[in-house]
């Protein structure tokens, strides 16, 4: 297993640090924008821009195209219509968590990737915690709904799905994480305008693009070149870099994030079964790195 370097903790941690303030971000934007055109919005900005300055990466499309209707529509289709539909910041920034546990679970047979017994339990301690927040939903104000949650949890499956999607690009040609991020971005943008247009209607679209204030204008492009260029990149040279299984457990980290962005900014206050889910969560990452680091060190030792 190759260790991870200063850089690749680096990039970690930077992906942490955006990703945990995205759902924040996400919120602010859906108060004025649909899901659907917050949706198609973003990864336009995250793509249309570039595209004459940037080639398209040495892949086959179906990757390219893979990985932008997984990530893009998939995951953040599903995530913009829960938080709309109940799903509090900082709860959606942990159930999306589960994002770990669905990749290596898909990585093991599709990838022929190897998963160790610390990695296997650590996710399900993590996927307990997830159950204990579940289990605290409630309909009232400010608190999280089934109905977000289980929306939630389908974009954490579309994230494993795209991170795949990724790693086996990795392994048919090296490319750049940048290029496919941009041109991969260009596929959820026709979709999300079509639904857009089917769920609101183009009277209600072409108002909400005419009243766009400061707030939504900033959510878009934080989400465009914050948490979609510059975030995937860097999770992507992780993915090329190292097995989905060790990499895909550091966004259990953005929750500590999320959590203090959601309650900074809205006064989300977990309720005492949702904190201990959290920890729960977090506990499965410790258990994942330490029991590598654990595992290497004995073998160096041996």
């Amino acid at each position: 297993m190759t260790p991870l370097s200063r850089g690749d903790w680096l990039r970690a941690l930077g992906v942490v640090v955006i990703w945990g303030l995205n759902f924040v971000v996400m919120k602010l934007g859906l108060q004025s924008l649909s899901p659907m055109l917050l949706g198609a919005l973003r990864f336009a900005a995250a793509a249309l821009p570039f595209l004459l300055f940037v080639r398209p990466p040495p892949l086959p499309w179906r990757f390219i195209a893979g990985y932008g209707l997984a990530q893009g529509l998939g995951q953040f289709g599903f995530l913009f219509l829960g938080l709309k539909l109940g799903m509090t910041a900082g709860m959606a920034s942990v159930v999306m968590q589960t994002q770990a546990f669905f990749t290596l679970a898909l990585a093991v047979p599709l990838l022929h990737e190897r998963a160790r017994a610390h990695q296997w339990l650590g996710l399900v301690v993590a996927l307990a915690g997830l159950l204990l927040i579940a289990a605290a939903h409630g309909e009232g104000p400010g608190q999280m709904t089934l109905a977000g949650f289980v929306l939630t949890l389908s974009a954490a499956f579309m994230w494993a799905v795209s991170n795949l999607v990724a790693r086996r690009a990795s392994q048919v040609a090296r490319y750049e994480p940048f290029p496919f991020i941009v041109w991969s971005s260009v596929f959820p943008i026709v979709p999300f305008c079509l639904l857009a247009l089917w769920t609101e209607g183009p009277s209600v679209v072409a108002q909400q693009l005419a009243g766009m204030g400061v707030g939504a204008w900033f959510a878009v492009l934080y989400l465009a070149l914050g948490a979609t260029l510059l975030a995937y990149s860097l999770w992507t040279r992780l993915l090329q870099r190292h097995a989905a299984a060790r990499v895909t457990p550091f966004s259990l980290l953005v929750p500590v994030v999320g959590l203090w962005a959601a309650w900074a900014a809205y006064g989300e206050a977990p309720v005492l079964q949702q904190w201990l889910g959290a920890a729960a969560v977090l506990g499965g990452l410790v258990i994942n790195q330490i029991g590598g680091w654990w595992s290497g060190s004995r073998v160096r030792s041996a």
